[in-house]
């Protein structure tokens, strides 16, 4: 049986390491305030000693909305385990596996923590550090992590407002098509639109995707070399993207330049080269 030890806040960093929780819920955090003043804390949280110029001597492994939530309420101490973990990794590798079992952890969160650790050094490669954080994966889980964790590298955390709602088969999707060579494409109409509401991008997102696997799943067309281009920069600031749509296509024209006179000189030019001009 571990001892329990109350540690002061003011040297515990929970920051020391990277956390996969990148927000938290501010009706649960007042939830678990309101029961830790009226009931006291259930489970102490989990810290190690910190080897660190920060000044604390405590890092945080677990229990980071149980720390946030004694601090909100201003107690001094909080009950904690303190463990050993045998490197950076490890403690990283316990953390996550607490979390796994207490938080509702996203998709892309946990993609997110994998690359995370990778950039602190902790692990070199997304091969080497799925099997420690994530000891309990089958293979099947440990691809579709990999899979998600490339497009968490693609988008960064700024080009999405909301990754963290994508759901597993939402980010699947964006993985095949990433590997399908569609992420310039979808990242040029992310920064095109000024809509960046959560749905609008998906649907952004969608339509390039539709059109892309039904590229693939149709007969072998005869295009150009270096063809089908679903999006060119014509000029620096004149984007045309192409838009698979139910009845057709659309051309998506973005920039300072897309107005209404550029729009007759294409109509005039379309009825030249593919139909009859009108008056």
């Amino acid at each position: 049986m571990h001892d329990i030890h109350h540690i002061p806040l003011s040297q515990i960093d929970e920051n020391a390491l990277p956390r996969d929780r990148t927000a938290v819920d501010a009706t649960a955090l007042s939830d678990l305030s309101l029961s830790i003043a009226a009931h006291g804390l259930r489970m102490p949280i989990e810290v190690f000693a910190a080897n660190c110029d920060t000044g604390h001597q405590y890092g945080l492994i677990s229990g980071f909305r149980r720390l946030a939530a004694h601090r909100d309420l201003g107690l001094p101490t909080i009950p904690a385990f303190l463990r050993t973990p045998a490197d950076g990794a490890s403690a990283m590798a316990s953390m996550i596996e607490e979390n796994e079992i207490r938080a509702d952890i996203t998709p892309w969160e946990r993609a997110r923590i994998t690359l995370t650790a990778i950039d602190a050094g902790l692990f070199a490669t997304l091969d080497e550090a799925i099997p420690r954080l994530f000891p309990t994966y089958d293979k099947t889980r440990r691809s579709r992590l990999r899979a998600i964790a490339e497009v968490v590298a693609h988008f960064g955390d700024h080009a999405l407002t909301d990754p963290r709602g994508l759901s597993q088969q939402k980010l699947m999707r964006l993985a095949t098509n990433l590997r399908a060579g569609m992420g310039d494409v979808m990242t040029l109409a992310l920064q095109e639109s000024s809509d960046k509401s959560p749905a609008v991008q998906w649907s952004l997102l969608s339509s390039i995707m539709d059109d892309a696997e039904a590229e693939a799943r149709a007969p072998r067309l005869q295009y150009k070399k270096g063809q089908p281009r679903y999006a060119t920069r014509v000029q620096d600031d004149l984007t045309v993207r192409r838009e698979r749509t139910k009845d057709g296509w659309n051309l998506v024209f973005t920039g300072k330049t897309a107005k209404g006179p550029l729009m007759e000189d294409i109509m005039d030019y379309v009825e030249d080269n593919f139909g009859r001009r009108q008056g």
